[in-house]
């Protein structure tokens, strides 16, 4: 038989059950923004790489050393086309 609320912890049974379900709102709040942050990370980083035109690609390659000169002259020619 119980004895009072709470299976007879009285006020500290109703302090903890609060602060339990309140610490698990707040768990699944963050859990609903780090999934909203993470899904906007993804999509704007692949939207700025999109952005980059197929000549600028080739000279940052060539600018770190990728590609030599002639297969630079050579790719670009080819883009021209």
């Amino acid at each position: 038989m119980m004895h009072g609320w709470y299976g007879g912890f009285g006020w500290i049974g109703m302090i903890l059950g609060a602060v339990i379900w309140l610490a698990l709102l707040v768990g699944i709040i963050l859990l609903i923004v780090y999934g909203i942050r993470r899904l906007s990370r993804g999509s704007s980083s692949a939207t700025s790489s999109s952005k980059s035109t197929a000549k600028e690609i080739l000279q940052e390659r060539y600018a770190r050393g990728e590609v030599t000169r002639e297969q630079y002259q050579q790719m670009l020619e080819d883009l021209g086309k």
